[in-house]
């Protein structure tokens, strides 16, 4: 059974460049704890920031715990923390389409 949750992810216009930086690094992290990016949608604001929101599902809920805690996504904490974006993390249930 899949786990999954969104991120919803507001991110400044000063952010942007930190931001994808900070994707580029994490996200190919996923496949190594179970994980995959199911869907990543993006709304652009009119002042060069966007929100971002991501649809991922693990194999287990251990998947995002160990994801959360793997070395190289620590070492790309400083380009979250940089680009001024905030996170929701919502588990959620898939209900058909």
């Amino acid at each position: 059974m899949t786990v999954r949750y969104v991120a919803i992810i507001d991110v400044p216009a000063a952010g942007t460049a930190a931001f994808d930086a900070y994707e580029a690094a994490v996200l190919p992290l996923l496949t190594a704890h179970g994980g995959t990016l199911e869907r990543r949608l993006r709304h652009r604001a009119g002042d060069g920031g966007w929100t971002e929101i991501h649809v991922i599902g693990f194999a287990s809920a251990d998947g995002l715990a160990s994801y959360r805690q793997d070395p190289a996504r620590a070492a790309a904490a400083a380009l979250l923390q940089t680009s001024g974006a905030q996170t929701r993390l919502l588990p959620v249930d898939d209900v058909g389409p």
